[in-house]
C-alpha cells in the first residue's frame, strides 16, 4: 500500500497516497460530472469546498456535457496546486489534437498533468490508438511539448487494459473497483495486479457501483447509469473495500450528494480488516456486477 500523508491545509485528515514521480494525489478525486449541469457561481463554490476539504485530483472530458466549462473558471485561481487529469475518445492523431487544444481551451489551462485515452474498451480500440497516425502519437508528441506530464488512460476492459499496458509506456489506468464487480463479475483483480507489476499507477472509478439499473428502469441519481450504493453506512464500507486495494485514489460518482458524503467518509478512512473484506464480499452473492467478466 502507498504511504499515506495528511493533505488538507485545513487540518481535515483527508489523506494522500503517491502517484509517481514525487506527485501526491488525495484520496478522492473529483470527476468533473459534479460540476456539469451547475451554474458557474455553484460550481466555482464545489471546487473551492473540494479544496479546503484536501482533494487535489480533478479528472474532466469532453463527454462530460459542460463540466469542462464549468470547471476551468472554478479551478483557475488553484490551477498550479491541484492535479489536472483530462481525457481525448478520439482514436487518430487530428482527433486527439483537436480534443486536446479545445479542452486546455476550455479549461483555461496550458498543459494537462495527466492526459488519458478515454474508455478503451476493446482490442480494436488499442490497435487504433497505437497504429501510426493514432492517438498515441498526438500524445506523445503532446508530452515533448509540455502540454502533456503523465499519459494514462481509462478502460472498462481487463482484456483490453492488459493488451495495452504490455504495448504502451502509460503512467496509470483508470478503471472500475468496486466489491460487486470484483466478487462476482471477476473485474478488478488480474488489472489491479498486471498494473502493478508493471509499474502502472491505478486510479479507480465505480467504488459506489451495486448493481445494473433494471431494463428501461428510471435512475436512482441521474448522473449514475447504475444502481449506486446511497446509504451512509453502505457507502462506507464500499468506499473502504477500493480505498484498501493497492491504489492511488478513487474517484466517486459524479451525483453531488454522493461525491459530498464520500469526501466526508473518506476523512476518516482505515483500511478493511480481513475479516471484514471477506464479509462485505460474501454479502454479494446473487447480485449481478455492472462489468462481469
Amino acid at each position: 500500500m502507498a504511504a499515506l500523508t495528511s493533505g488538507a491545509p485545513d487540518g481535515t485528515p483527508l489523506l494522500r497516497r503517491a502517484y509517481r514521480d514525487g506527485v501526491e494525489l488525495s484520496i478522492i478525486g473529483m470527476g468533473g460530472l459534479v460540476v456539469s449541469r451547475l451554474t458557474q457561481e455553484k460550481a466555482n463554490y464545489t471546487v473551492a469546498e473540494s479544496i479546503e476539504r484536501g482533494v487535489n485530483y480533478f479528472d474532466v472530458a469532453p463527454v462530460y456535457g459542460n463540466a469542462e466549462e464549468r470547471l476551468g473558471p472554478a479551478l483557475k485561481p488553484y490551477r498550479h496546486s491541484v492535479f489536472l487529469a483530462c481525457k481525448t475518445g478520439k482514436r487518430d492523431a487530428e482527433g486527439a489534437r483537436q480534443e486536446l487544444e479545445n479542452s486546455l481551451r476550455l479549461l483555461k489551462a496550458d498543459h494537462f498533468d495527466l492526459y488519458q485515452f478515454h474508455g478503451i474498451g476493446s482490442m480494436d480500440d488499442v490497435e487504433q490508438i497505437l497504429a501510426p497516425g493514432g492517438a498515441a502519437d498526438l500524445v506523445l508528441k503532446a508530452r515533448d511539448q509540455g502540454k502533456v506530464r503523465f499519459v494514462g488512460f481509462s478502460t472498462h476492459s481487463q482484456e483490453a487494459a492488459i493488451s495495452f499496458i504490455d504495448r504502451f509506456q502509460c503512467d496509470s489506468v483508470l478503471f472500475p473497483l468496486n466489491f460487486v464487480c470484483f466478487q462476482q463479475g471477476n473485474f478488478g483483480p488480474r488489472l489491479l495486479a498486471h498494473a502493478k507489476k508493471k509499474g502502472v499507477a491505478r486510479l479507480a472509478i465505480k467504488a459506489l457501483a451495486y448493481t445494473c439499473l433494471p431494463e428501461a428502469g428510471e435512475r436512482v441519481r441521474p448522473k449514475c447509469w447504475y444502481h449506486p450504493v446511497t446509504d451512509r453506512e453502505p457507502a462506507r464500507q464500499a468506499l473502504r473495500f477500493a480505498l484498501s486495494e493497492d491504489i492511488t485514489a478513487a474517484i466517486p460518482p459524479g451525483d453531488e450528494s454522493l461525491y459530498r458524503m464520500v469526501v466526508d467518509l473518506a476523512a476518516d478512512f482505515s483500511p478493511l480488516t480481513a475479516e471484514e473484506r471477506e464479509e462485505l464480499l460474501a454479502a454479494t452473492e446473487g447480485v449481478q456486477p455492472i462489468f462481469p467478466q
